[in-house]
């Protein structure tokens, strides 16, 4: 175990060409360990807005809204380079950085013609690319040296090469206000999840997990009505002061300005409902919370 003298995070070509020329430098892993109190202590010292909104969401504040409000820096610009308290430890092992989908070629291995291929691919005479799909049919033809990556948020398509210009997409979603860059086709809840199967004007779709135990927040909508139809499991609906048991192949309807919650209260099988919202907002931001388990604001 040594002190780390400076750490320096992605030294440009000059440098890096110096440091490898002069020896007697360590190239970080990315593998980081502290206790939980410690960092927290740095990110006060050194990223003092990023760690007020972690303090703020540790007196309740809505999580996603306070990530959103941080500061776009790394972990390794915002502490690691500036703290005085590091050590290291040597080590020598197999390792990839998987900073793009092209580095796929490293850990996996091509066939013939030199394709990695995953998922529901069928493929023509295509070689040395990258084809991944993870659940619809993709079919490709006569791609060489390519990237093609298909997923329920969005789908990739580029030359190798440019594999790493996909931050420059990201970039451009943040600019034009577009949701990808934040929000995933299906979202993780502290009580399961939501996974949006379709969305147009004035109304939305999604298929809600709820795990068993569990319930949603005590809510309410203003500029929405919702109706659930049971899929799997058994529902507990609370709706304005009357509460109903809703099976498999049943329904209810949640008309906007009441009062409502949903609850599994099996304790082994997870409930799976579809959910029709309509209205003129159908955004996740529509919604009053009145008590939630989860204490999220």
């Amino acid at each position: 175990v040594r002190p780390v003298k400076r750490f320096v995070e992605k030294p440009d070509k000059t440098r890096a060409k110096r440091y490898l020329k002069e020896g007697g430098y360590y190239w970080n892993s990315g593998i980081f360990v502290w206790k939980a109190q410690r960092i927290l202590d740095e990110m006060r010292s050194h990223l003092p807005r990023a760690y007020k909104r972690l303090m703020d969401i540790k007196q309740g504040s809505d999580p996603a809204r306070a990530f959103r409000a941080m500061e776009a820096v790394s972990i390794d610009h915002g502490v690691l380079e500036k703290t005085g308290n590091v050590m290291v430890i040597e080590a020598g092992f197999a390792w990839s950085d998987m900073g793009s989908w092209s580095s796929l070629k490293e850990v996996f291995r091509a066939d013939r013609r030199g394709n990695i291929i995953k998922g529901r691919v069928i493929d023509i005479g295509s070689t040395d690319s990258v084809l991944l799909a993870s659940g619809r049919l993709v079919a490709t033809i006569g791609l060489n040296d390519m990237i093609l990556v298909d997923t329920p948020d969005a789908t990739l398509v580029c030359p190798t090469g440019r594999a790493q210009d996909v931050k420059q997409i990201v970039n451009i979603l943040k600019k034009r206000g577009l949701p990808e860059h934040q929000e995933h086709v299906t979202v993780e809840r502290p009580w399961g999840t939501y996974t949006v199967l379709e969305k147009g004007e004035r109304y939305k779709t999604k298929r809600i997990k709820v795990e068993p135990g569990r319930r949603l927040s005590l809510q309410m909508h203003k500029r929405r009505s919702e109706h659930w139809v049971v899929i799997r499991g058994t529902a507990r609906v609370q709706r304005g002061d009357e509460v109903v048991i809703v099976r498999v192949n049943e329904s209810t309807y949640i008309p906007r300005g009441v009062k409502h919650r949903l609850e599994n209260p099996s304790p082994r099988t997870p409930l799976e409902i579809i959910e029709v919202q309509s209205g003129r907002y159908v955004e996740e931001d529509d919604i009053v919370r009145f008590g939630d388990d989860y204490e999220r604001g």
